[in-house]
């Protein structure tokens, strides 16, 4: 998110609203029932094999269309909403067999004090449902933490971090810094936790959770994306609640699906350009 011009007024008022936020509990705190015993299986041998099986998964999501709805929203430290930024869109395939974000519903965005911008767009699209792919590994640090149940499911749990240092300048250039926990029996990616990284006093993104679901037999793919932060603009802060959904996945079968002109934004509302890529 980037940071837009906000009167001083305005601008007193949030600061004084967020004084009463809570304070967020310390990132990678421990929650109860973990275990931090080291598994029976090599940790090096377990970040290939989960790894290997990511690369698989990102191939198969190719193969899937789906429908995902964005909604951002300002808040006051109450949580009364001051803006909304909504974006519905469907993944679908052209009439050259490529894969677009076909717009369904894109009124005027109302965010208070922020603008979307492309890195948004790439976190969206490649950071939130995020997948640790066998060619990212050596774009990050893994350190395992230990185990936990999420539900039903034994789950490895892991810190990531880029293995590089990143320049705040180059925004567009994303990258996941945060944890993940992973399914010991299909050793894939159930759950995500963590922001995309660089950010600079200008340009601040969300601490995000995303959630997967066995959709199909050893596929785990993003249903659910929630945020709750407070950015913390050299300006001053600004609270953002973000949800994301991710539905109606159906398994390409060589039907070529087309958009039509109903799909195009009426004029005067935001130019829906940046079209995210889909890992």
């Amino acid at each position: 998110m980037r940071r837009s011009n906000l009167s001083r007024a305005y601008r007193l008022l949030i600061c004084c609203l967020l004084v009463l936020q809570p304070i967020a509990a310390a990132p990678g705190q421990e929650k109860p029932g973990s275990d931090r015993r080291a598994p029976e299986v090599p940790v090096a041998d377990i970040i290939q094999r989960f790894a290997a099986n990511e690369s698989r998964l990102r191939q198969e999501y190719r193969n899937y269309l789906y429908k995902q709805d964005v909604t951002l929203q300002t808040l006051t430290s109450q949580g009364g909403m001051t803006g909304e930024f909504r974006r519905t869109s469907e993944i679908v395939v052209d009439d050259r067999g490529q894969r677009e974000e076909r717009i369904l519903y894109f009124p005027q965005p109302t965010l208070a004090g922020i603008t979307v911008t492309q890195a948004d767009y790439n976190d969206l699209a490649g950071i939130q449902p995020f997948a640790l792919a066998k060619e990212d590994l050596a774009k990050y640090k893994l350190t395992y933490v230990g185990r936990e149940k999420i539900d039903e499911l034994d789950t490895y749990i892991f810190d990531v971090a880029p293995s590089i240092a990143l320049n705040p300048k180059k925004i567009e250039e994303r990258y996941f810094e945060g944890r993940i926990w992973v399914d010991t029996v299909d050793l894939t990616i159930v759950k995500v936790e963590g922001r995309g990284v660089p950010q600079n006093e200008n340009n601040q993104f969300p601490k995000f959770e995303t959630y997967r679901e066995n959709i199909a037999p050893q596929l785990w793919f993003p249903t659910y994306t929630h945020a709750d932060d407070v950015l913390q603009f050299r300006t001053g802060p600004i609270r953002l609640r973000m949800i994301v959904r991710y539905t109606d996945y159906r398994r390409f079968t060589g039907k070529i699906e087309l958009g039509g002109e109903s799909d195009i934004p009426p004029s005067g509302q935001p130019d829906p350009a940046p079209k995210a890529k889909k890992p």
